[in-house]
Protein backbone atom coordinates (compact mmCIF):
# COMPACT_ATOMS: atom_id res chain seq x y z
CA UNK A 1 0.00 0.00 0.00
CA UNK A 2 1.54 3.30 -0.99
CA UNK A 3 1.95 5.10 2.44
CA UNK A 4 3.50 8.61 1.42
CA UNK A 5 1.75 11.26 -0.32
CA UNK A 6 2.46 15.05 -0.95
CA UNK A 7 -0.45 16.03 1.36
CA UNK A 8 -2.62 13.87 3.53
CA UNK A 9 -5.60 15.78 4.83
CA UNK A 10 -7.68 14.75 7.81
CA UNK A 11 -10.97 15.45 7.76
CA UNK A 12 -13.64 15.75 4.95
CA UNK A 13 -15.67 18.21 6.42
CA UNK A 14 -15.76 22.33 4.28
CA UNK A 15 -12.23 22.81 4.99
CA UNK A 16 -10.63 19.47 4.14
CA UNK A 17 -13.04 18.77 1.40
CA UNK A 18 -12.15 22.30 -0.42
CA UNK A 19 -8.31 21.92 0.57
CA UNK A 20 -7.73 18.34 -1.13
CA UNK A 21 -10.22 19.29 -3.81
CA UNK A 22 -8.49 22.74 -4.85
CA UNK A 23 -5.06 20.60 -4.81
CA UNK A 24 -6.29 17.89 -6.97
CA UNK A 25 -7.03 20.42 -9.78
CA UNK A 26 -3.44 21.68 -9.51
CA UNK A 27 -2.37 18.20 -10.32
CA UNK A 28 -1.17 17.69 -6.12
CA UNK A 29 -1.24 13.78 -4.90
CA UNK A 30 -3.50 14.14 -2.18
CA UNK A 31 -4.59 11.71 0.24
CA UNK A 32 -8.29 12.84 1.52
CA UNK A 33 -9.41 10.69 5.33
CA UNK A 34 -12.54 10.41 6.86
CA UNK A 35 -14.23 7.98 8.61
CA UNK A 36 -17.13 8.74 6.80
CA UNK A 37 -17.49 7.92 2.92
CA UNK A 38 -19.60 11.34 2.14
CA UNK A 39 -19.65 15.04 2.80
CA UNK A 40 -22.10 16.51 5.32
CA UNK A 41 -23.56 19.96 4.71
CA UNK A 42 -23.25 20.64 8.90
CA UNK A 43 -25.80 23.89 8.79
CA UNK A 44 -28.86 22.16 7.75
CA UNK A 45 -28.40 19.16 10.30
CA UNK A 46 -31.12 20.69 11.67
CA UNK A 47 -33.64 20.44 8.97
CA UNK A 48 -32.70 16.75 9.02
CA UNK A 49 -33.78 16.51 12.74
CA UNK A 50 -36.92 18.11 12.11
CA UNK A 51 -38.19 16.42 9.00
CA UNK A 52 -37.82 19.00 6.68
CA UNK A 53 -35.12 17.72 4.67
CA UNK A 54 -33.91 14.29 3.73
CA UNK A 55 -29.93 13.04 5.09
CA UNK A 56 -29.46 12.82 0.51
CA UNK A 57 -30.14 16.68 0.18
CA UNK A 58 -26.90 17.29 2.55
CA UNK A 59 -24.66 14.33 2.46
CA UNK A 60 -22.69 13.69 -0.83
CA UNK A 61 -20.23 10.77 -1.43
CA UNK A 62 -16.95 12.01 -1.41
CA UNK A 63 -15.87 10.03 -4.56
CA UNK A 64 -18.39 11.50 -5.87
CA UNK A 65 -17.16 14.58 -5.09
CA UNK A 66 -13.50 13.52 -7.13
CA UNK A 67 -14.45 10.93 -9.81
CA UNK A 68 -13.35 13.42 -11.69
CA UNK A 69 -10.33 14.44 -9.57
CA UNK A 70 -7.95 11.45 -9.30
CA UNK A 71 -5.08 13.25 -7.79
CA UNK A 72 -7.22 12.67 -5.09
CA UNK A 73 -7.79 9.14 -3.20
CA UNK A 74 -10.60 8.90 -0.99
CA UNK A 75 -10.00 6.71 2.13
CA UNK A 76 -13.07 5.64 4.53
CA UNK A 77 -10.91 5.06 7.68
CA UNK A 78 -11.27 5.99 11.32
CA UNK A 79 -8.49 7.95 12.45
CA UNK A 80 -6.31 7.03 15.86
CA UNK A 81 -3.96 9.17 15.92
CA UNK A 82 -1.95 12.28 14.39
CA UNK A 83 1.83 13.10 14.97
CA UNK A 84 2.29 16.19 13.80
CA UNK A 85 6.05 16.52 14.39
CA UNK A 86 6.70 13.54 11.67
CA UNK A 87 3.51 14.34 10.05
CA UNK A 88 2.40 10.37 9.90
CA UNK A 89 -1.42 9.73 10.23
CA UNK A 90 -2.23 6.34 11.85
CA UNK A 91 -5.70 4.74 11.55
CA UNK A 92 -7.60 1.98 13.81
CA UNK A 93 -6.80 -0.56 11.40
CA UNK A 94 -2.82 0.06 12.35
CA UNK A 95 -1.93 1.80 8.75
CA UNK A 96 0.15 4.84 8.44
CA UNK A 97 0.33 7.43 6.18
CA UNK A 98 3.54 10.66 5.65
CA UNK A 99 2.72 13.13 4.23
CA UNK A 100 5.03 16.38 2.78
CA UNK A 101 2.71 18.57 3.80
CA UNK A 102 -0.40 17.57 7.17
CA UNK A 103 -3.95 18.83 6.81
CA UNK A 104 -5.51 18.44 10.01
CA UNK A 105 -9.26 19.51 9.29
CA UNK A 106 -10.99 16.79 12.26
CA UNK A 107 -13.75 19.28 13.22
CA UNK A 108 -14.58 19.23 16.91
CA UNK A 109 -16.81 17.69 19.19
CA UNK A 110 -19.75 19.35 21.31
CA UNK A 111 -18.94 21.33 24.68
CA UNK A 112 -20.87 20.21 27.21
CA UNK A 113 -18.72 22.18 29.79
CA UNK A 114 -18.63 19.46 32.46
CA UNK A 115 -22.25 19.68 33.06
CA UNK A 116 -23.42 16.77 35.18
CA UNK A 117 -25.74 14.32 32.72
CA UNK A 118 -25.76 16.44 29.57
CA UNK A 119 -23.28 14.10 27.54
CA UNK A 120 -25.19 10.84 28.66
CA UNK A 121 -29.02 12.23 28.20
CA UNK A 122 -28.86 15.40 25.69
CA UNK A 123 -28.95 15.21 21.80
CA UNK A 124 -26.13 16.58 20.25
CA UNK A 125 -26.36 17.88 16.57
CA UNK A 126 -23.16 17.83 14.67
CA UNK A 127 -23.31 15.21 12.37
CA UNK A 128 -25.69 13.24 10.28
CA UNK A 129 -25.57 10.56 12.89
CA UNK A 130 -27.03 12.92 14.99
CA UNK A 131 -29.17 14.14 13.13
CA UNK A 132 -31.18 11.30 11.97
CA UNK A 133 -30.95 9.82 15.83
CA UNK A 134 -32.72 12.61 17.23
CA UNK A 135 -35.25 12.47 14.59
CA UNK A 136 -35.80 9.50 15.31
CA UNK A 137 -36.27 9.91 18.75
CA UNK A 138 -38.81 12.77 18.15
CA UNK A 139 -40.83 11.06 16.03
CA UNK A 140 -40.81 7.81 18.37
CA UNK A 141 -42.00 10.50 21.23
CA UNK A 142 -44.98 11.71 19.15
CA UNK A 143 -46.30 8.09 18.24
CA UNK A 144 -45.56 7.03 21.76
CA UNK A 145 -47.83 10.21 23.40
CA UNK A 146 -50.30 9.95 20.66
CA UNK A 147 -51.25 6.82 22.19
CA UNK A 148 -51.50 8.26 25.45
CA UNK A 149 -54.34 10.33 26.92
CA UNK A 150 -52.24 12.45 28.96
CA UNK A 151 -49.02 13.46 29.02
CA UNK A 152 -46.83 15.54 26.90
CA UNK A 153 -44.08 16.13 24.48
CA UNK A 154 -41.94 18.64 25.70
CA UNK A 155 -38.08 19.64 24.10
CA UNK A 156 -35.97 21.37 25.86
CA UNK A 157 -32.92 23.15 23.38
CA UNK A 158 -29.88 24.30 25.12
CA UNK A 159 -28.08 27.06 23.42
CA UNK A 160 -29.06 30.75 21.95
CA UNK A 161 -26.64 30.32 18.87
CA UNK A 162 -27.98 30.27 15.48
CA UNK A 163 -27.81 26.48 15.65
CA UNK A 164 -30.17 26.44 19.33
CA UNK A 165 -32.45 29.32 17.22
CA UNK A 166 -32.59 27.11 14.35
CA UNK A 167 -33.71 24.09 15.87
CA UNK A 168 -36.12 25.89 18.21
CA UNK A 169 -37.52 27.52 15.34
CA UNK A 170 -37.70 24.55 13.29
CA UNK A 171 -39.26 22.63 16.06
CA UNK A 172 -41.91 24.98 16.96
CA UNK A 173 -43.03 25.69 13.75
CA UNK A 174 -43.96 21.51 13.29
CA UNK A 175 -45.52 21.63 16.42
CA UNK A 176 -47.87 24.65 15.14
CA UNK A 177 -48.16 23.09 11.90
CA UNK A 178 -47.20 19.65 10.74
CA UNK A 179 -48.31 17.60 13.93
CA UNK A 180 -51.93 18.93 13.87
CA UNK A 181 -51.91 17.73 10.52
CA UNK A 182 -50.00 14.65 11.08
CA UNK A 183 -51.36 13.43 14.34
CA UNK A 184 -54.09 15.67 16.02
CA UNK A 185 -54.39 19.02 17.06
CA UNK A 186 -54.62 17.66 20.35
CA UNK A 187 -51.60 16.14 20.66
CA UNK A 188 -50.25 19.60 18.97
CA UNK A 189 -51.59 20.94 22.29
CA UNK A 190 -49.34 18.77 24.54
CA UNK A 191 -46.38 20.03 22.69
CA UNK A 192 -44.11 22.65 24.17
CA UNK A 193 -40.49 23.55 23.15
CA UNK A 194 -38.16 25.13 25.18
CA UNK A 195 -34.89 27.14 24.46
CA UNK A 196 -32.04 28.22 26.97
CA UNK A 197 -29.36 29.65 27.27
CA UNK A 198 -26.88 31.34 29.90
CA UNK A 199 -26.83 35.07 28.23
CA UNK A 200 -29.76 37.29 28.08
CA UNK A 201 -30.21 37.39 25.01
CA UNK A 202 -30.07 35.11 21.72
CA UNK A 203 -27.98 35.56 18.91
CA UNK A 204 -25.24 37.06 20.83
CA UNK A 205 -22.59 37.77 17.25
CA UNK A 206 -25.77 39.76 15.74
CA UNK A 207 -27.16 43.08 16.61
CA UNK A 208 -29.55 43.93 19.04
CA UNK A 209 -31.84 44.86 16.21
CA UNK A 210 -31.62 41.16 15.10
CA UNK A 211 -31.91 39.55 18.46
CA UNK A 212 -34.75 41.61 19.47
CA UNK A 213 -36.89 40.62 16.20
CA UNK A 214 -35.57 36.97 16.71
CA UNK A 215 -36.91 37.09 20.45
CA UNK A 216 -40.42 38.04 19.10
CA UNK A 217 -40.25 35.96 16.64
CA UNK A 218 -39.47 32.98 18.64
CA UNK A 219 -42.15 33.88 21.27
CA UNK A 220 -44.71 34.37 18.37
CA UNK A 221 -44.60 30.61 17.37
CA UNK A 222 -44.60 29.31 20.55
CA UNK A 223 -40.88 28.82 22.04
CA UNK A 224 -40.61 29.04 25.90
CA UNK A 225 -36.97 31.67 26.24
CA UNK A 226 -34.99 30.72 29.24
CA UNK A 227 -32.86 33.26 28.84
CA UNK A 228 -30.08 34.74 31.70
CA UNK A 229 -29.89 31.29 33.06
CA UNK A 230 -27.37 28.34 32.51
CA UNK A 231 -28.34 24.42 32.84
CA UNK A 232 -27.08 23.02 35.74
CA UNK A 233 -27.85 19.23 35.23
CA UNK A 234 -29.88 17.44 32.22
CA UNK A 235 -31.67 14.32 33.53
CA UNK A 236 -33.60 11.47 31.34
CA UNK A 237 -36.98 13.64 31.91
CA UNK A 238 -35.77 17.17 31.88
CA UNK A 239 -32.85 20.33 32.25
CA UNK A 240 -32.14 21.78 36.08
CA UNK A 241 -31.56 25.74 35.47
CA UNK A 242 -29.04 26.89 38.11
CA UNK A 243 -31.86 29.37 39.80
CA UNK A 244 -33.25 25.54 40.97
CA UNK A 245 -35.48 25.79 38.31
CA UNK A 246 -36.67 22.61 36.52
CA UNK A 247 -37.95 22.18 33.12
CA UNK A 248 -39.65 19.39 31.49
CA UNK A 249 -38.35 17.74 28.48
CA UNK A 250 -38.02 14.18 27.49
CA UNK A 251 -36.18 15.68 24.89
CA UNK A 252 -32.94 17.86 25.62
CA UNK A 253 -30.97 19.01 22.73
CA UNK A 254 -27.48 20.39 23.32
CA UNK A 255 -26.42 23.44 21.01
CA UNK A 256 -23.83 24.76 23.93
CA UNK A 257 -20.93 24.95 21.93
CA UNK A 258 -17.79 22.98 20.42
CA UNK A 259 -14.11 21.83 21.33
CA UNK A 260 -11.55 20.12 20.08
CA UNK A 261 -11.69 16.06 19.59
CA UNK A 262 -9.11 13.94 21.06
CA UNK A 263 -7.18 13.58 17.76
CA UNK A 264 -6.31 17.51 18.37
CA UNK A 265 -5.29 16.97 21.86
CA UNK A 266 -2.83 14.09 21.22
CA UNK A 267 -1.71 15.66 17.78
CA UNK A 268 1.44 17.04 20.26
CA UNK A 269 0.56 21.02 19.22
CA UNK A 270 0.18 23.44 21.80
CA UNK A 271 -3.79 24.03 22.28
CA UNK A 272 -5.76 27.54 22.46
CA UNK A 273 -8.66 28.60 23.64
CA UNK A 274 -11.59 25.40 23.19
CA UNK A 275 -8.83 23.27 22.50
CA UNK A 276 -8.24 24.32 18.92
CA UNK A 277 -5.10 24.97 17.62
CA UNK A 278 -4.10 28.67 17.48
CA UNK A 279 -2.40 28.76 13.27
CA UNK A 280 -0.15 31.09 12.61
CA UNK A 281 -1.64 33.88 9.77
CA UNK A 282 -0.46 31.45 6.81
CA UNK A 283 -2.94 29.05 8.78
CA UNK A 284 0.23 26.91 9.23
CA UNK A 285 0.44 25.51 12.91
CA UNK A 286 3.16 27.09 15.29
CA UNK A 287 6.29 24.72 16.31
CA UNK A 288 5.13 22.47 12.94
CA UNK A 289 6.88 22.67 9.76
CA UNK A 290 4.30 21.63 7.06
CA UNK A 291 1.38 21.35 9.06
CA UNK A 292 -1.98 23.42 8.45
CA UNK A 293 -4.94 23.00 10.85
CA UNK A 294 -8.27 24.10 9.87
CA UNK A 295 -11.95 24.49 9.84
CA UNK A 296 -13.78 23.68 13.44
CA UNK A 297 -10.18 22.33 14.75
CA UNK A 298 -8.71 26.11 14.42
CA UNK A 299 -8.27 29.40 16.43
CA UNK A 300 -7.86 31.58 12.70
CA UNK A 301 -8.01 35.24 12.86
CA UNK A 302 -8.43 37.67 10.16
CA UNK A 303 -6.15 40.22 8.90
CA UNK A 304 -6.61 42.54 12.24
CA UNK A 305 -5.74 39.53 14.58
CA UNK A 306 -9.56 39.12 15.86
CA UNK A 307 -10.84 35.55 16.10
CA UNK A 308 -12.63 34.20 13.32
CA UNK A 309 -15.73 32.11 14.06
CA UNK A 310 -16.48 28.61 13.84
CA UNK A 311 -18.42 29.03 10.66
CA UNK A 312 -18.86 27.20 7.11
CA UNK A 313 -17.73 30.43 5.22
CA UNK A 314 -14.61 30.28 7.31
CA UNK A 315 -13.58 27.10 6.67
CA UNK A 316 -14.35 27.15 2.93
CA UNK A 317 -11.97 29.83 2.42
CA UNK A 318 -9.76 28.89 4.83
CA UNK A 319 -9.40 25.54 2.91
CA UNK A 320 -9.07 27.19 -0.28
CA UNK A 321 -6.76 29.77 0.97
CA UNK A 322 -4.02 26.98 2.63
CA UNK A 323 -4.31 24.89 -1.25
CA UNK A 324 -2.64 28.01 -2.21
CA UNK A 325 -0.06 28.07 0.24
CA UNK A 326 0.42 24.38 0.18
CA UNK A 327 0.91 24.79 -3.94
CA UNK A 328 3.41 27.06 -3.21
CA UNK A 329 5.50 24.77 -0.25
CA UNK A 330 5.67 22.57 -3.35
CA UNK A 331 6.55 24.55 -5.53
CA UNK A 332 9.18 26.84 -4.46
CA UNK A 333 6.57 29.66 -3.63
CA UNK A 334 5.96 31.69 -1.11
CA UNK A 335 2.90 31.48 1.54
CA UNK A 336 0.79 34.40 2.08
CA UNK A 337 -1.29 35.52 5.07
CA UNK A 338 -4.71 34.29 5.18
CA UNK A 339 -7.29 37.53 4.06
CA UNK A 340 -11.38 36.68 5.12
CA UNK A 341 -13.98 38.20 2.90
CA UNK A 342 -16.68 38.21 5.91
CA UNK A 343 -19.93 37.58 4.48
CA UNK A 344 -21.86 37.89 7.33
CA UNK A 345 -24.20 35.75 9.72
CA UNK A 346 -27.57 34.14 8.87
CA UNK A 347 -30.01 32.18 10.82
CA UNK A 348 -33.26 31.10 10.06
CA UNK A 349 -36.58 31.45 12.53
CA UNK A 350 -39.12 29.68 10.36
CA UNK A 351 -41.41 29.96 7.72
CA UNK A 352 -40.60 33.83 6.07
CA UNK A 353 -38.46 34.53 9.10
CA UNK A 354 -34.61 34.85 9.15
CA UNK A 355 -32.43 37.44 10.36
CA UNK A 356 -29.41 38.50 8.28
CA UNK A 357 -26.57 40.55 8.70
CA UNK A 358 -24.46 40.93 5.26
CA UNK A 359 -21.06 41.67 4.48
CA UNK A 360 -18.78 43.59 6.71
CA UNK A 361 -20.88 46.49 7.04
CA UNK A 362 -23.26 44.18 8.59
CA UNK A 363 -26.63 45.19 5.60
CA UNK A 364 -28.95 43.95 8.46
CA UNK A 365 -32.68 41.85 7.10
CA UNK A 366 -35.51 40.75 8.94
CA UNK A 367 -38.25 38.97 7.77
CA UNK A 368 -39.26 37.37 4.31
CA UNK A 369 -36.30 39.18 2.26
CA UNK A 370 -33.75 37.68 5.05
CA UNK A 371 -35.45 34.42 4.54
CA UNK A 372 -34.98 34.19 1.27
CA UNK A 373 -31.71 35.35 1.49
CA UNK A 374 -31.29 32.30 3.56
CA UNK A 375 -32.75 30.25 0.93
CA UNK A 376 -30.61 31.19 -1.93
CA UNK A 377 -27.10 31.34 0.48
CA UNK A 378 -27.82 27.58 1.85
CA UNK A 379 -29.09 26.39 -1.83
CA UNK A 380 -25.98 28.06 -3.62
CA UNK A 381 -23.66 26.27 -0.65
CA UNK A 382 -24.85 22.72 -0.88
CA UNK A 383 -22.46 20.69 -2.83
CA UNK A 384 -23.94 18.27 -5.63
CA UNK A 385 -27.06 19.14 -8.39
CA UNK A 386 -28.54 16.47 -6.89
CA UNK A 387 -28.20 17.69 -3.30
CA UNK A 388 -29.55 21.25 -4.13
CA UNK A 389 -32.53 20.19 -6.48
CA UNK A 390 -33.65 17.52 -3.39
CA UNK A 391 -33.29 20.87 -0.91
CA UNK A 392 -35.39 22.87 -3.25
CA UNK A 393 -37.95 20.54 -3.26
CA UNK A 394 -38.41 20.02 0.34
CA UNK A 395 -38.38 23.59 1.02
CA UNK A 396 -41.04 23.88 -1.46
CA UNK A 397 -43.21 21.36 -0.38
CA UNK A 398 -42.72 21.91 3.78
CA UNK A 399 -42.87 26.04 3.56
CA UNK A 400 -45.46 26.31 1.28
CA UNK A 401 -47.76 23.81 2.11
CA UNK A 402 -46.60 21.96 5.27
CA UNK A 403 -46.31 18.70 3.91
CA UNK A 404 -42.87 17.64 4.72
CA UNK A 405 -41.40 14.72 2.64
CA UNK A 406 -39.48 13.43 5.40
CA UNK A 407 -41.50 12.08 8.12
CA UNK A 408 -40.79 8.74 7.79
CA UNK A 409 -37.42 8.07 9.79
CA UNK A 410 -35.99 4.82 11.59
CA UNK A 411 -36.47 4.16 15.17
CA UNK A 412 -33.96 5.11 17.49
CA UNK A 413 -31.92 2.36 18.44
Amino acid sequence: MEDTYQVVVVGAGFAGLTAARELGRKGVRVLLIDSNNYHQFQPLLYQVATSQIGVSAIARPLRSVFRRIRQVRVLTAHVASVDAANRTVTTADGDTFRAQVLVIAVGATPNYFNTPGAEEHAFPLYSVVDATRLGARLTSLLDQTDREATGSVDVVVVGGGPTGVETAGAMAENVKFVVPKYFSPELAARCRVHLVDMLPTVLNAFSEKSQNYTRQRLTKIGVQLHLGVGVAQVSEDGVTLVDGTTIPGRVVVWAGGLKAGDIITASGLAQGRGGRIDVQPDLTAQDAEGVYVLGDAANITDSTGAKLPQLGSVAQQAGKWAARNIHADLTGGTRQPFKYVDKGYMAMIGRGAAVAEIGRQRIQLQGSLAFLSWLLVHLALLSGFQQKVRALFSWLNGYIIHSPAQVVVGRPE
